[in-house]
């Protein structure tokens, strides 16, 4: 996951819809189904889906009343709290 990526996605979330991000995941997960694609190819979907779902998150925060930056951070320090465990 990407900090600036996840930052650029609760923006657009924010100008726009949570619906395109959601409808996007799922445009990409069909996709993961695909049987010629590259494992290099899925790693890069994965990716994708991983920011999008994250922003989601991010953006839950922030209408549950908290600042833009320290729902990003709290974000990315329970996301490297898992991957140390």
């Amino acid at each position: 996951m990407k900090l600036p990526v996840i930052k650029h996605l609760t923006n657009f979330i924010e100008e726009n819809d949570e619906d395109f991000v959601i409808e996007t995941i799922e445009t990409l997960e069909a996709l993961t189904e695909v049987p010629s694609l590259k494992d290099e190819e899925l790693d890069v979907i994965g990716e994708l889906i991983s920011n999008m779902y994250g922003a989601i998150e991010v953006h839950k925060s922030i209408k549950e009343g908290k600042p833009k930056k320290e729902a990003l951070n709290e974000f990315m320090q329970r996301v490297m709290g898992a991957i140390d465990k």
